[in-house]
Parts: structure tokens; sequence; C-alpha cells
């Protein structure tokens, strides 16, 4: 029953008083809205059923506040791939070096909080070392409400988040030694694990992947083994474990070829967001090759979970069902990003489905419940290759439907054709190489032979880590690419820095040790290898350039939209304006050039009307700045609706909400010293 009193009428009569002298705007507010995952939600769909900002007022967009990350930590980060979320009110994420954990005013930007981690040695130490992804978040619903991250020094920890006070019942004082009862010995300080993507948690459960070091070069063969746990939410005890690399006498331990290599091989991390379905109490699980990314010598098999989606229960973390997407895979094709849950129609019913984007630009479409294609995928034959002691998949899964969204084949087709003199010099070039299709295998390279093979995409893959956004209004998929190509060039591995007999390299240059990913002084953004020395036709090792501009046709960055319900592309487009240095090339002079898009590793959003994202890299803006722009495509169409200027390129996916009657949209940019690391908010202007 509900109560009346001259005290609530009284109230009732203020807040109609002051309800009619807000502006318009104001009064008619749409309800504040929330971002409580890194991807939306646990199916991440980055998707949210906003259209304050649309079509007709995008390129209206203002700068509404900004966070500066370049103080946090020992030194400026160069990277800044964090999604913030907001929940209740407020802005949570990680930043800076040092991986901090900021709580900020969303309406503001202000910062409310900072919790910060030293780590010393062990954080100095980590395989990954940016910032990371963010965080996530957990709450009993009665007023404990969690904050929970990982930090670059593979601890779990947990905050109160109002007051970013650790949880005194969660862990130790509220952090967890994710190196410690893991079912294997782990060097406190240098052991070759971390995790840089967010927890994943759901119900009562955090899910705990594991990442490593770059593997075109391991230093060692018996590496660290990337297990996933499952974490009691209030306490942060053990529910479970799944071994990524199957102990004997457990499922899959049969796959590995050769008796004793499974466990002699380490690797086979959970690196990528994890997704959950929480009605059907599956925790999907992408999981990365295990020991060595482009040669396979010590994993001979199927080698499972290599290259696998695994589905397991959120409570007991039992694998209910697996799905390889590559057999003993050569190409450092890791799943990258989580798995889009989404229920699709199909054949006249509607399927709890899942799409996978992958670093080879195909769309593994699966039924979630069991694993199986929603459209065949067959095994077609796989070349072989030439490395020694090397074990050869005779065939690989290629899905029938969608089609590849990237591309995957080097031919004189593909690869440059702006002037025919470009084209003649990219021929030569390709000749080096052996070259082929989405299957062939990197190969053995000499100075006086072949230099090994081309493939595309480049070994980052066609789409990375920040993966795609979905749409459930029109059942489609949306998904950035890149077009690159990388040698896969295989050579002796030099017994100073590895292990192994073999690794990719370039011949004709000294190899030098792996360095950890966010290292001071570490490469950016590319496989740290080197062009060997000029060959008798003045051509080199490891080159991947023609006259200074790419090997490969435009568009070199663009997003795709993918029907789920027919299993077609419906539209394809450029993303990104073209480069200075190829708008601004001598031999391109006079030459109509459409918009050839940009490389990088994005990700899109996508909202009621609009698909929204950030260029990569930087560019001379039509207004005559250095920058990027925010893009906004018709998400029917493809046709581009808007833009705006940001000072960086991209680097963290966007998100959105709405506060206070005003919708916002929110992204981490930066290039370095360039342009600093930071969060920048977009509002449109007050009316």
């Amino acid at each position: 029953m509900t109560g009346f009193s001259r005290r609530s009428a009284l109230l009732s009569g203020i807040a109609t008083f002051v309800a009619a002298r807000l502006p318009a705007w104001a009064q008619n507010a749409p309800p504040d809205t929330e971002w409580r995952a890194y991807a939306a939600d646990l199916a991440n769909t980055r998707y949210a059923p906003l259209d304050q900002i649309n079509a007709a007022n995008f390129s209206k967009l203002e700068v509404a506040w900004r966070f500066s990350t370049e103080k946090l930590g020992p030194r400026p980060e160069y990277i800044y791939e964090g999604t913030p979320l907001l929940v209740k009110g407020r802005m949570y994420c990680t930043a800076g070096s040092r991986r901090d954990v900021i709580c900020l005013d969303p309406a503001t930007g202000e910062q409310l909080w900072l919790y910060a981690l030293d780590e010393g040695e062990r954080g100095r130490h980590a395989p990954r070392q940016y910032s990371g992804h963010g965080v996530s978040y957990w709450s009993d619903n009665k007023g404990d409400d969690r904050i929970v991250y990982v930090t670059p020094g593979y601890r779990l920890v947990a905050l109160n988040a109002h007051t970013g006070v650790p949880v005194k019942t969660f862990g130790k004082d509220g952090i967890i030694d994710l190196k410690l009862n893991d079912d294997q010995p782990i060097d406190l300080i240098n052991g070759d694990i971390g995790l840089h993507s967010t927890p994943a948690v759901a119900k009562n459960t955090i899910v705990v992947g594991a990442a490593h070091l770059s593997g075109a070069q391991p230093p060692i063969r018996d590496n660290v083994k990337g297990y996933v746990r499952g974490f009691d939410a209030r306490t942060g005890k053990r529910k479970w474990i799944f071994h990524t690399i199957p102990r004997k006498g457990e499922f899959g331990y049969d796959s590995w070829a050769r008796p004793g290599e499974s466990e002699k091989t380490g690797n086979a991390g959970c690196w990528a967001q994890v997704s959950i379905d929480p009605e059907l109490n599956l925790a999907y699980l992408p999981i990365e090759l295990p020991t060595g990314d482009e040669v396979g010598i010590y994993r001979a098999g199927p080698a499972l979970f290599g290259e696998t989606l695994v589905a397991v229960d959120l409570d007991t973390g039992k694998r209910k069902w697996h799905y390889q997407l590559m057999h003993h895979g050569l190409w450092d094709r890791d799943i990258p990003c989580a798995p889009i849950l989404c229920d699709i129609p199909h054949e006249g019913r509607i399927i709890k489905a899942l799409a996978q984007p992958s670093k080879q630009t195909v769309l593994y479409v699966l039924d979630r419940t069991n694993g199986k294609p929603v459209w065949p995928i067959p095994e077609v034959a796989a070349p072989a290759g030439d490395v020694p002691n090397e074990w050869y998949a005779p065939t690989q899964p290629l899905p029938s439907k969608p089609p590849i969204y990237g591309v995957t084949n080097v031919n004189a087709d593909t690869i440059i054709d702006f002037t025919p003199e470009l084209h003649e010099k990219a021929l030569k070039l390709i000749s080096h190489y052996h070259t082929g299709g989405i299957f062939e295998p990197p190969t053995l390279a000499t100075m006086d032979g072949k230099w090994g093979t081309l493939c595309a995409p480049g070994f980052q893959g066609g789409t990375n880590w920040p993966g795609g956004c979905y749409d459930p209004e029109t059942h489609k998929v949306f998904v950035f690419a890149e077009t690159t190509v990388e040698p896969g060039s295989i050579v002796p591995g030099d017994p100073r820095f590895t292990q192994f007999e073999y690794v990719r390299g370039t011949p004709g240059t000294a190899q030098v040790a792996s360095r950890a990913m966010g290292a001071e002084g570490a490469a950016v953004g590319t496989s740290g290898l080197r062009e060997g020395p000029t060959s008798t036709d003045g051509l080199r090792p490891g080159q991947t350039t023609v006259d200074g501009l790419p090997l490969m046709k435009p568009p070199y960055g663009a997003i795709s939209a993918i029907n789920l319900e027919t299993g077609d592309i419906d539209w394809k487009i450029a993303h990104g304006d073209t480069p200075d240095y190829i708008k601004n090339h001598p031999a391109l002079k006079g030459l109509n050039i459409p918009r050839t898009g940009r490389p990088g590793l994005l990700g899109p959003m996508v909202t009621k009307t609009l698909v929204i994202c950030g260029e990569a890299g930087i560019v001379t803006t039509a207004g005559g700045q250095k920058g990027a722009m925010l893009r906004a495509y018709d998400k029917q169409t493809g046709e581009e609706k808007g833009a705006v200027y940001i000072p960086g390129p991209q680097t963290g996916s966007p998100m959105t909400y709405m506060l206070g009657g005003r919708q916002y949209i929110v992204l981490a940019i930066g290039a370095g010293a360039s342009s600093p690391t930071q969060l920048i908010a977009f509002r449109l202007p007050r009316a």
C-alpha cells in the first residue's frame, strides 16, 4: 500500500514547480543509462539503443571533457587501450603505465579517486605492461559494489567502487596473487604470465585468463601454461581451473600427436576478453596457440586447445563443448577477441548463436548451446611447408558463410597497382617469396633462395583484440579489418635468445631478445623484425613496401557489415582518410585515388542508427590539423553521416551513455609524444 501525507504532497508540488522552470530538454530528458562491461554487456555486443546523437547532428559534437593519463605511472604511456565502465553515475577505467584504476565524474571528467599499486621488479618484468583494457564490476545488489581488475604483475584486485579502497574480505586484503594456486610452479618475479584484458564477471564468479610474451621467437620451450580460472566474487577463493593444455587423462590430451609434448609446452593462454551467457551458465573462452606462434615443432597434431573456442560451465569450469578454429596453427592466429553472443533468426527459428571475429578475417558463427556451425564449415585442403620436424594439418575449417571479410591472398590481383610501374616492382618483390591463400604456411628463408612466405593479413591479424559489435535490431555484426602483409620467414634460432631450432625472423639479420609488450623502449605496433641486406635486384628480405608505398592494394582499413540472417556482407567501406605519405607521394601525383582507409586495431560501436569508430594513425585533416577523425556511418547502408576531429588516433574502443538528459561518447586516444594519451568525451551543444 502506498502512503500519502501532507509532506509527500508538498514535495510533489515542489517537484512540479521546479520541473516547470527547467528547460525543455531537461523536462523531457531520457533516463540515465549505464555501460557495465568492457563491451557494454557480457555478450560483448558494444551496442547501445541511443539516438540523441544521430546522423543529423553527429558533426556538431563538441568536447565535453578530457582526462589526460600521461602523469600516471613512472613514465608516460604510449598506447591507451581502455574502455571505461559507467555504473551508478560513476566512470571507471585503468590508465597509465603502471595500470592505475581511476574513478571519474562522467559529466565533467573530474577524478574522484585513484588506486595505484607499485609492483616494483615484478611489474617491470611483466609480459603485458599496457594500462590494459579496463576494469570489471560486481555487486551483491545490497550495497557491496566492487571494481575488479588484473595488475600487470598478475594480481587480481577487488576495490570498493565507492572509495577505491581494497576490499579486505577478498583474498588477502583485497588482492589475490594469480601466480599462486595455478596448478604449476611460477616464478613470482620473472614468470612469463600476465593479462591485459578485463576479468569477466557474472553471478558470483570472476573468470581470469592469461597472456604471455609474443611467441614469434619463444625464449624457452617449456613456458608457463595459460590456464583459466574462476574465482568466488565475494571471497576470492578459487572455484575452478581449466587446463588449456590438457593433462594426461583429460579430454584433448590425445590430440597431441607426440607423447610428452603437452607436458613440456606452455602458453595457450586466454588473453582476449571472455563472453558469458548467464542463462546458459556458460563462459566462452577464446584460447591462443601453445608455444610458439609460427613454429609448432614441439606441439605436433591438432594440439587442443590451441586456437580453440571453449565453452565451460560458469560454476565448475567443466568443458561443455569446443570448436577449433585452426588445426595446429602456424600464423599466430590466436583468437584475439570475445565471441559476440546473439540470438538470430535462421531457417524459421531463433538460434542462440555466437559470432567469433578472427585475425584471419573469418567470422565463425556457431550455435552457442552446443558449438555446432550455423552454416556448414567444411574442411578444406591445406598446403604443407618445409620446416624440419614441423607437423602440417592436411585440412583446415573454412566457413561457407559468411564470406571472408578481409584480404587473405597475396597475388597479382591483390598487390599495389596505382601505376603499371609500381605493379611491376611489386611483382618482382613477391617473386622472392612463396605466395598463396589463407592457409599458405610460413617456410624456410635464406638470402640466396626464397625469403619465406608472404602471409596476409600480417601476423597481427586483420581483426585483433577490439573485436566487433552487434546490432540486435538488424542482426548485423560490424567489424573492422586492416589489410596488411608480413613475411612468414623461418630461420634457424639463435641459441642465445631461444631454445627453438627455428623461429620467425629475417635472413641476413641478427636476432634479438623478445621484449614485453608495453615495456619501456619496446617497439610499438610492429613485429620487431627488421629488413635484411639488399639483394642483387635492389630488394631486401622482410621488405613489404614498394617505393615506400604498401605492397597490398587498399583499402588498408575497412568496416564490414555482416548480416547474420543471410550470412552475407551487406556493405563494406574504407575507414580512415588516406595517409599523408600516400596523398603526397610523387609517383601518385595527378592520380585520383579514392579514400584508402588506414590500418590499425580498431573496435566500432553501434547505436540505434549509427556505427561509430575513430581512425587509426595521424593525418593532416581537411581543416589542416594533425590528428584523426571520429566517424559515424548509417548502420543500414554504410553511408558516412558525420565526423569530428580528435587530436590523436583511437586506441581504445568507444562507449556511450545518457547522463542528465545528454548523450556522451567517450573513447581513449593517443599516439605517444605527438598526442598524449587521454580519455576524450563528446556531447552535443545545448539547444
